[in-house]
């Protein structure tokens, strides 16, 4: 059964951090590189906002009665064939997963510009 609070209570977790995105956003350039703390705050709350969609993701999909997706990247994808999003929003979200991976797992390192 999908949990309508749960699926509320991430989305408004999202937002905040979306806010808090926003305000970085709106540092100069120079003023947001001069302090690797705000490069630090920007990549967390990326981690912490895809992270909840990839939540998200897989609640929809599993309490649909559906098996659960084999990676995050699929759990955007997914959505699509369930008619959640369109297939272009779902492949353009599903990169988010990757930027989640190279965060959390540091792959590459991340060009703060």
């Amino acid at each position: 059964m999908i949990d309508r609070q749960l699926i509320t209570r991430k989305m408004s977790l999202i937002l905040e951090d979306v806010a808090a995105m926003t305000r970085l956003s709106q540092l100069s350039r120079e003023r947001y590189l001069e302090d690797s703390i705000n490069e630090a705050l920007a990549e967390r709350y990326l981690e912490r906002a895809i992270g909840r969609m990839i939540d998200i993701n897989f609640h929809l999909i599993t309490e649909s009665g559906h098996v659960p997706p084999k990676d995050y990247h699929e759990s955007f994808v997914r959505l699509s064939t369930l008619g959640v999003m369109t297939a272009d929003l779902a492949k353009e979200m599903a990169m988010a997963a990757g930027l989640r991976n190279r965060i959390v797992h540091e792959y590459d390192d991340i060009d703060p510009e």
